[in-house]
């Protein structure tokens, strides 16, 4: 999630892009070819691969930081357990590399999907379709990307061109997995080059996930994205940015998906995962916990800051409404709230942000292995769930 601009662009063509060969085409606009049923929702864990799994929230532990042992086996817990996708985050100062990560968990798991976050501007675009096209084939088909727009690690940027450069690899980068070739020349993407001879295993250019609160953020994906990710909110939050995004999507003639990604605290009763809740937090140090925070590339964002407001209008135990516990943000930024309660209260929160238009979930719990194992005990056999794709493209079977 990134932060607030003035943005007067207007899509691509601001600057000087020129584009003059194929047009790149924006598969996404309408889209439903390709997509699970209607009625089914796509479920998927975390791969926490940033430094975030804790026992006691802000108190780290060697055996939980980031490593290929222990991500690789949150990421095959969840294959194995049958969640559909896992997010693999991209952070710097925090955790592991999400591409290198990607490209080795693609040969240890079987059916679920990959959806690997790739910070814009951060590596040449020729050779991230390469890459990209590559892990596809390595995973058959089940690499979807998760489109990160916070700054290059070193190198800050003012959120109007920060946003222009994601509009312009975003297009760019869909029409070489495309297999177009390009003569594009903007205001970061200066580029004449026909696209790479390897190809995903569709053929086409994997669905994008893209998430952010600012308007900029949210015209870009109006624009390019297939899925709009939005943070824990309340269900009417939640519903208000829905529709909205489907007002600025519709003024570009799109359609979009919607996902939501927040925690989840799941136990057989509800004081059973109140208490797991308030044991998560018992061992915190609010400075620490700021520090933690702190750390990450979107800490002055427009969604951090909403989740800021919503922790500050909880009540004291944490909850802003019916089973919404605001308390993992006290050491965490970005998602910074979860769906607390028994099996049936969080199947009903599930239920109600459904029925407002989000038909994907990206949840986590603490720890990542023991909660995956909880959630697909006690919620998952009573959903009807699957991806969202059937493989990793937009484009009709």
């Amino acid at each position: 999630m990134t932060d607030t601009n003035e943005n007067t662009m207007s899509g691509i063509s601001a600057g000087s892009a020129e584009k003059d060969t194929v047009e790149p085409g924006t598969p996404g606009q309408g889209i439903s070819a390709g997509s699970a049923e209607e009625d089914t929702v796509e479920i998927s864990w975390f791969g926490a691969l940033c430094d975030d799994d804790y026992e006691f929230l802000g108190v780290p532990e060697e055996r939980l930081q980031s490593s290929w042992d222990h991500c690789s086996d949150i990421v095959k817990t969840a294959d194995r357990l049958g969640f559909d996708n896992v997010l693999l985050p991209s952070g710097y100062q925090l955790g592991i590399d999400s591409t290198a990560f990607a490209a080795a968990i693609a040969t240890h798991t079987e059916q679920i999907q990959l959806l690997l976050a790739v910070r814009m501007g951060e590596m040449w675009l020729p050779q991230l379709a390469r890459q990209i096209a590559t892990i596809d084939q390595m995973a058959g088909g089940r690499l979807l990307v998760n489109i990160i727009s916070s700054d290059i690690p070193g190198s800050p940027l003012e959120s109007a061109p920060r946003y222009q450069r994601t509009r312009e690899w975003m297009y760019v980068l869909r029409a070489l997995l495309n297999g177009e070739s390009i003569d594009f020349h903007g205001d970061f993407v200066d580029l004449a080059i026909d696209p790479p001879r390897l190809r995903t295993v569709s053929g086409h250019c994997p669905p994008f996930y893209f998430g952010g609160f600012s308007p900029a953020a949210k015209d870009t994906a109006a624009e390019h994205a297939d899925v709009f990710l939005t943070w824990p909110d309340t269900v009417a939050g939640v519903s208000g940015t829905v529709e909205e995004m489907q007002a600025m999507a519709a003024g570009y003639d799109r359609e979009l998906k919607y996902g939501l990604r927040a925690h989840v605290i799941v136990r057989e009763t509800e004081d059973e995962a109140r208490a797991a809740a308030t044991r998560l937090l018992s061992k915190l140090d609010d400075d620490q916990g700021e520090k933690i925070r702190q750390k990450s590339l979107d800490t002055a964002s427009a969604g951090v800051a909403r989740q800021n407001e919503l922790r500050d209008a909880a009540e004291d135990d944490g909850f802003v409404e019916a089973n919404l516990w605001t308390g993992v943000g006290r050491a965490r930024s970005g998602a910074g709230a979860a769906i607390v309660g028994d099996p049936d209260q969080v199947l009903a929160k599930i239920q109600a942000y459904r029925e407002v238009g989000i038909g994907a979930f990206i949840l986590s719990g603490y720890t990542h292995v023991a909660e995956a194992d909880l959630f697909a005990q006690h919620v998952l056999p009573n959903i009807d769930h699957g991806p969202l794709y059937a493989g990793s493209t937009t484009e009709p079977k």
